[in-house]
């Protein structure tokens, strides 16, 4: 459950630690105080989108930080994030910079916003004061019976078929062209392809060539080089090179070798020396006999050099890639040629594929069929204990063309008074009654999310009276399994909590801040009595809210 939180520089908080207990526990205060600042607060260290102007005016960074205990170290999401809970116990912390940058952490590890957000998801569950209109949204129907459904893989069999037979029937468009347009591209591949195969691409070739144009471009410099080295080695007619001039020092010493060690290691020294010379002379000899340029082999270089660069403006930057469009034009033009008979053999494998993504959307819907049975006996238990006896609560399918999702249109239908037909939601449902169904059916999907902690920004608009006692019983019931936190104007349901914040605005210094104090019973009867009727609370206020706390306190140990 969440055990700390605390904020730093949100909005009107400058600083504030809230120190959530187990079970029921309810934020109230004057309208604008910074209520649901909190829940705004608790959203950021839980991966929420944020803007930078939820920083405190003047303040260079806000930072909010949740710590969680009771973790379960087994969670998917842990395993993946490479975060251990120390003895159960999780602390999230995120940064918020005015440049938009936002440092996470999870147990002092650096993680991503998106990284958080799985985290913070199956930790805790936010219902925000607008989430109720989703259920108006009919396209979001499918979503919340696909969540509560746990479809055990079937979805993913018939999102592989789906996209299976989508894929054949893109290859069967793209060779259903018509006879201008397929005569067109024929004739422009077999031009292409006709191009390419007179110039001989051979891969590798651009770079030799270029190599050998630049030799060429330079040949009278290699020349001279080598006729100077060529002359230093080996000499001309008068021998007067390096090599003969050793052999001579060579000949010179050869008669007294044999004088002693001294004189024979310097002979030998003088053979290895004349050897590795005359060695390097025939080298360069033999490379400057190669040397054979003419200006016709460097006009057939540069010929072929402008060649390729043509070609490379059409085809593909490297003589490898244009090899490479060479052969996806030979292919396209044999599936156009022969497109006739690849489309009969495509409509073939796309009946099959059909066939079997049509058994697999069956199977899916069979599937959801049989959840949506028990998500309406399970909604209208919820409602039944929200007040709302005479309600009549229906999901309708209507199958349509295979999609994406299916074959399925889901849609919520209720009956809000007896004698009256199934219909939409959005056309029957008031706000106060659009409330009570979404907190139903939040209650019902969490118990399939197993999240630790929910949260509830003014789940109470649009109730009052006896529904909202009704209200603040489901929350007392929901608390005993889970931890629920809960922004409220409602006095009922501020009573029936186990632990009861005051969001307070207050000046200093000339600046607005917000503080959250947690009430003792006095307080919490002077808070009930604000509520119920205003500032100037009255004894008969005060009364009434204390009878308020003591028949909430005998509902919850009844539990």
């Amino acid at each position: 459950m969440l055990q700390l939180l605390h904020i730093e520089n949100i909005a009107v908080i400058e600083r504030a630690d809230i120190s959530f207990r187990a079970g029921f526990n309810a934020l109230t205060g004057e309208t604008g105080a910074g209520k649901s600042i909190v829940i705004d607060s608790l959203g950021a260290v839980l991966g929420a989108r944020t803007s930078r102007d939820l920083i405190r005016t003047g303040a260079a960074k806000a930072f909010v930080s949740a710590e969680f205990d009771g973790v379960d170290a087994s969670l998917p999401v842990l395993a993946a994030l490479g975060v251990e809970p120390e003895d159960g116990v999780l602390l999230l912390q995120r940064d918020i910079y005015a440049d938009g940058k936002n440092i996470c952490r999870a147990n002092g590890r650096p993680i991503t916003v998106a990284q958080l957000r799985a985290l913070g998801t199956s930790l805790l569950n936010i219902h925000g004061q607008h989430e109720g209109t989703q259920l108006l949204d009919e396209e979001q129907h499918g979503a919340y019976l696909d969540r509560f459904a746990r479809l055990d893989g079937l979805p993913e069999a018939y999102t592989e078929r789906y996209q299976a037979a989508r894929e054949t029937r893109r290859q069967i468009e793209a060779l259903e062209m018509d006879e201008a347009e397929k005569a067109r591209r024929v004739d422009t591949l077999r031009h292409q392809i006709a191009e390419l195969e007179r110039a001989e691409l051979r891969d590798g070739e651009e770079e030799e060539l270029l190599a050998r144009r630049e030799l060429l471009r330079n040949a009278e410099k290699f020349m001279d080089a080598f006729a100077a080295a060529d002359y230093a080695l080996s000499g001309g007619d008068d021998g007067l090179g390096a090599a003969s001039q050793l052999k001579n020092a060579e000949n010179a010493l050869h008669s007294v070798r044999a004088l002693g060690a001294r004189f024979s290691e310097l002979c030998e020294r003088l053979e290895s020396l004349y050897s590795d010379v005359y060695d390097l002379a025939e080298t360069v000899r033999d490379l400057r006999s190669e040397m054979d340029f003419s200006p016709q082999e460097l006009d057939a270089v540069e010929s072929r050099a402008d060649q390729l660069y043509r070609l490379k403006k059409k085809y593909g930057a490297t003589v490898g890639e244009m090899l490479d469009y060479l052969e996806r034009s030979k292919k396209e033009l044999d599936e156009i040629e022969y497109a006739d008979d690849r489309i009969v053999q495509l409509q073939g494998t796309l009946a099959k594929q059909e066939k079997e993504m049509l058994a697999a959307a069956r199977t899916l819907s069979d599937a959801r069929k049989a959840a949506a049975k028990v998500l309406e006996e399970r909604i209208l238990r919820e409602l039944r204990e929200l007040d709302m006896n005479k309600v009549r609560f229906s999901i309708d399918f209507t199958e349509h063309e295979p999609d994406a999702t299916g074959i399925d249109t889901v849609r919520f239908l209720m009956s809000a008074n007896a004698g009256e037909d199934l219909k939409p939601i959005h056309k029957i449902a008031s706000g106060g009654e659009l409330a009570r169904i979404m907190l139903a059916l939040k209650n019902v999907l969490a118990e399939q999310d197993h999240v630790m902690t929910m949260v509830f920004d003014e789940v109470d608009t649009g109730v009052s009276g006896r529904a909202a006692q009704r209200v603040a019983e489901k929350m007392a019931k929901l608390s005993r399994r889970r931890q629920v936190l809960c922004v409220t104007h409602l006095p009922q349901l501020a009573a029936m909590a186990d632990t009861h914040f005051s969001v307070e605005k207050g000046e200093e210094n000339g600046r607005t801040f917000t503080r959250v104090v947690e009430l003792d019973r006095a307080q919490r009867c002077a808070e009930l009595a604000r509520l119920t009727g205003g500032a100037a609370a009255t004894e008969t206020q005060l009364r009434g809210a204390e009878e308020l706390l003591s028949a909430a306190d005998a509902f919850r140990s009844a539990l």
